[in-house]
């Protein structure tokens, strides 16, 4: 694709800095460089120069470079000019630029013209949004991933693999009177259910790709001084929350986003569940119960000086879509040693001093769906997720139509259409509204 424009864009973080980049893409890069800078760029040749107004007065000055299409990140005539992080002498570059014939580019733009011009494709265009705006390091590792091209490397190999069988089951089809003993006496199950394999391990790494991404929405629910308010400062590691021997001190949710062992967690502490005839503590708890809901995870603190089962009966409320860890507190005052157990996720530690709080971390990685495993994910999105289904749901149906009634003609179009599903990952097949969504969402200048 050959842009008719040439376009522009700040691509520093706005405020005051040391340096400051203002970016220019497409057929006329060179020339309005060329006239701010009044220097002849060679391409890859960083040259110091002024950068100059209409009056030839210098605005600033700095580094100018020129990438020459399609040897450029865009594909396109680049120029980068680098000058000092002044928020006023970057306004006035972009107001010379646009005098010269560019115009501010959209969020996205330059990503999305390299997408275009094939310099690389959509799930790595998608992972520039995500390393800029990663929060954790496994996150911004991840993403990177992401962008050398792990995740797309995979679901090419298998675009591969259902071509293949794609031409198998079409050649059966052209020779009618030969195809059920085409089909059967072949090996196309057993290479389907290899696919369908290795779709499902590729579902799974792309699902702790987005939890890296995303992260998780965790609840800290319980009776009032359970210790939630502790709980929470514990993993902080600072007083998010006022702590106190008063029942009922934590009125409202307090939310705040936390890196657990490198997974991005978005954490409300919530009011202490119980019946009251306080209108506030009433207006407490109903938001407890609303956080409670829209959770990923749910840490039900129970107070281990006391009675457990009776505190136990607010289970009886939890969505079944919540999963649930249940965090005995207070072990100091019980007498009792940090404990584990994974199969019931149940962890015994002490929010007050800290201890066994590694092994909640490690429960809530695991009910997160990550565990250990971090090495090797790369970053994956809501909507790559629900392509990977698509493709794992065509793919079941075509076999079971295979299998039950040998209709050939049915798997071949579940394959051409679990195959467009993964299409819409790299961007090989998908819908123009889409695209000016996703990119759409990118920070300006990217």
């Amino acid at each position: 694709m050959a842009a008719t424009d040439t376009i522009f864009a700040i691509a520093t973080p706005p405020g005051a800095g040391g340096v400051g980049v203002v970016r220019l893409s497409g057929p006329d890069a060179l020339g309005i460089g060329r006239k701010v800078t009044g220097k002849t760029l060679a391409p890859r040749r960083a040259v110091f120069c002024a950068f100059n107004d209409d009056d030839g007065q210098a605005i600033d000055s700095g580094i100018a470079l020129y990438f020459q299409g399609p040897a450029s990140f865009t594909g396109e005539d680049v120029v980068e000019l680098q000058g000092h992080g002044s928020p006023v002498a970057q306004q006035m570059l972009s107001r010379r630029l646009a005098s010269l014939g560019a115009r501010a580019a959209r969020p996205g733009e330059f990503s999305e013209r390299a997408f275009l011009n094939d310099k690389l494709d959509l799930a790595q265009a998608e992972a520039i949004a995500d390393l800029v705006s990663s929060g954790t390091e496994s996150a911004a590792r991840a993403a990177q991933r992401s962008l050398e091209g792990v995740f797309s490397d995979e679901v090419e190999a298998l675009v591969a693999r259902l071509t293949e069988l794609r031409v198998f089951i079409e050649a059966a089809l052209d020779f009618p009177d030969e195809e059920i003993d085409f089909i059967a006496e072949s090996d196309v199950l057993q290479r389907l259910d290899a696919v369908i394999e290795e779709l499902a391990g590729l579902q799974r790494r792309a699902q702790r790709g987005q939890v890296l991404r995303d992260g998780v929405t965790v609840a800290i629910v319980g009776q009032p001084n359970a210790g939630k308010s502790s709980l929470l400062n514990a993993l902080a590691g600072r007083d998010a929350a006022i702590v106190t021997d008063i029942p009922g001190t934590t009125r409202d949710v307090l939310r705040e986003t936390l890196s657990l062992d490198g997974l991005p967690v978005h954490i409300a502490d919530t009011a202490g569940i119980r019946d009251s005839d306080d209108q506030v503590e009433v207006e407490g708890v109903r938001r407890a119960r609303a956080a409670l809901r829209v959770a990923d995870i749910a840490l039900l603190v129970l107070d281990g000086s006391l009675e457990l089962e009776p505190q136990r009966a607010l289970l009886a409320d939890f969505p079944e879509s919540v999963v649930t860890i249940e965090v005995i507190n207070k072990i100091d005052l019980a007498g009792q040693a940090p404990a584990v157990d994974g199969p019931k996720r149940r962890v015994s530690l002490c929010a007050r001093t800290g201890e066994g709080l590694d092994g909640l971390v490690g429960e809530i990685r695991v009910a997160a769906g990550l565990g250990g495993q971090v090495d090797g994910t790369f970053s994956a999105r809501g909507r790559h997720l629900d392509a990977l289904s698509r493709a794992a749901e065509h793919l079941v149906t075509g076999r079971q139509q295979l299998q039950a009634f040998a209709m050939a003609e049915t798997l071949a179009e579940e394959l051409r259409l679990a195959q467009d599903a993964l299409g819409e990952i790299t961007g090989k097949v998908l819908a123009d509204d889409l695209l000016g969504a996703i990119f759409s969402s990118f920070c300006i200048g990217k």
